[in-house]
């Protein structure tokens, strides 16, 4: 499964095909926008998909970031309410932004933590006590994402973990338009083959619940796929092994990303932010808590 370079389990899945033990997908339409549950239920179908068992929730949008403030509401409402039910209702909320601040297209959790609404100093009742970090990575600090999320966890004893990063898609319609949220945590890096210690309940012994937006996908992944279909016609059989063996090497380190990504990952950052401010602070209507964006 390596060579299928995606974070989406809805892609991981996809490339399984229907009926898989294990696993139970559900998906529904809300006018432009598509929602998929993925729920793999055992460590053996786990292990068959190369995703981490427990439940993965998507939401996507193809105009997703082309919408006017206004218009991201119905999107924002939705990942509020799922992000809320993964949650425990009442404690401190540790929101961890990861990433390279200084790579536009891994910015995406810097960003986000950047419009967190953060109250842990305050004594105001209405709000939940939340607090935001923007760790860094480890050729810049030295010090590895997940150590320092134990450190924080042990020093603050949040109830639980938000974490925020970009991901890496293998479907070019999903780049910037899917939003997937996940009980099992993450792994810093894993999006561009740098896999990096995890951050998740095992690790953390807290609840960790996992939120990103694919940012970039493998020049590998896309020639894969165009080969595919120009040989799927005259050699079906030998499509995915010839496509497999002619994109394989050097394009393997290369990543793709929209020209235009630097006005994405701000527009998306501040649906992100949004969303996970109105999941903390239910006291405050999503119309109040976008006043504290930026």
């Amino acid at each position: 499964m390596n060579r299928y370079r995606t974070d989406l389990a809805m892609e991981r899945t996809a490339i399984q095909g229907e009926g898989l033990e294990g696993v139970h997908i559900e998906s529904q339409k809300q006018g432009a926008m598509g929602i998929t549950w993925v729920r793999i239920e055992t460590q053996a179908a786990a292990e068959r998909i190369g995703k981490t068992q427990g439940v993965y929730w998507t939401l996507t949008h193809p105009l997703l970031p082309h919408l006017s403030p206004e218009e991201r509401l119905p999107a924002v409402r939705e990942v509020a309410q799922m992000l809320r039910l993964l949650l425990p209702p009442k404690g401190d909320v540790l929101v961890l932004g990861l990433g390279n601040r200084h790579m536009t297209a891994d910015a995406l959790g810097s960003q986000v933590v950047e419009s967190i609404l953060v109250t842990r100093h305050l004594e105001e009742k209405r709000f939940r006590s939340v607090c935001a970090l923007a760790p860094g990575v480890l050729g810049v600090t030295g010090v590895e994402t997940a150590e320092m999320a134990r450190a924080l966890v042990e020093k603050l004893k949040p109830a639980a973990v938000i974490v925020v990063d970009a991901l890496a898609a293998m479907e070019l319609d999903h780049i910037c338009t899917t939003i997937q949220l996940t009980d099992t945590g993450i792994h810093p890096g894993s999006g561009v083959g740098n896999r990096r210690a995890g951050i998740s309940r095992e690790s953390l012994g807290i609840p960790v619940i996992a939120l990103g937006i694919p940012m970039v996908v493998y020049a590998s992944t896309i020639v894969r796929s165009a080969l595919k279909r120009m040989v799927a016609v005259e050699r079906p059989d030998q499509a995915d092994e010839l496509a497999e063996h002619m994109s394989d090497g050097i394009l393997n380190d290369f990543v793709v990303t929209p020209k235009s990504i630097d006005e994405l990952v701000k527009g998306l950052s501040d649906v992100l932010a949004l969303a996970i401010n109105t999941a903390l602070q239910p006291e405050f209507t999503m119309e109040e808590l976008s006043l504290y964006l930026h």
